[in-house]
């Protein structure tokens, strides 16, 4: 015999079905609030800026992600402005943060990890074998909805610029933290999108690895 399910059971299987992993199994993260102030002065974080692809396992403490986060493109001013410019403020880039447990969404403004997809996606964001072991990797995706009606040649020169000025924030703030981060173009982007569901509007534009330097 057939046995009824109620309305609200119904509701949460269906749920279930057509949720993304990344809601079922993820929460968002506040992160602490970001220490700005202390850190290596400029010239001595140039000095020792270099790029380095053999990372420890160690993970990144959470104010340590908090301020490596907002060190790239956090909000540093009242009116909304970040870390590092925009062309005519589009603030296009978006920051998605790979870690063992997930992919999650920079959310500057709230200072919040919003989930994108559970389960550790690390080998996803880029070629080499090291990214799936390092404890963070960054997909810089920029989003043309955002950018106006300008023509792709310019959306595709500023997304790139504008990933640039973040890329070198992270940079110096590992230079200035002593951490090991490298940039890196070798990216499947066409498994990028599919793996962190984005729209056509979506275009990964390079990743970043991070985390203490390999001893």
């Amino acid at each position: 015999m057939r046995t009824k399910r109620s309305f609200p059971t119904f509701l949460l299987l269906l749920a279930a079905a057509v949720l993304p992993a990344a809601a079922q199994e993820l929460k968002p993260v506040a992160l602490p609030k970001p220490e700005t102030t202390g850190g290596k002065p400029l010239m001595q974080a140039l000095a020792e800026r270099q790029s380095t692809r053999e990372f420890s396992t160690q993970q990144l403490s959470p104010q340590v992600l908090s301020n490596l986060l907002w060190a790239a493109f956090g909000v540093n001013r009242p009116d909304g402005k970040r870390t590092a410019p925009s062309a005519i403020n589009m603030q296009e880039i978006d920051i998605y943060v790979a870690t063992a447990e997930g992919v999650y969404l920079y959310d500057a403004k709230a200072n919040l990890l919003r989930p994108v997809a559970a389960g550790d996606l690390r080998g996803v964001t880029g070629m080499q074998g090291f990214v799936k072991t390092a404890p963070l990797n960054l997909v810089y995706v920029a989003d043309a909805a955002r950018m106006g009606t300008g023509s792709e040649a310019d959306k595709t020169f500023y997304s790139g610029l504008d990933t640039g000025f973040i890329a070198q924030n992270v940079y110096l703030f590992c230079a200035s933290e002593g951490l090991a981060s490298v940039v890196r173009a070798m990216i499947d982007r066409p498994g990028l999108v599919k793996a962190l569901n984005l729209r056509p509007e979506q275009r990964p534009i390079v990743a970043q690895t991070v985390g203490y330097p390999k001893k």
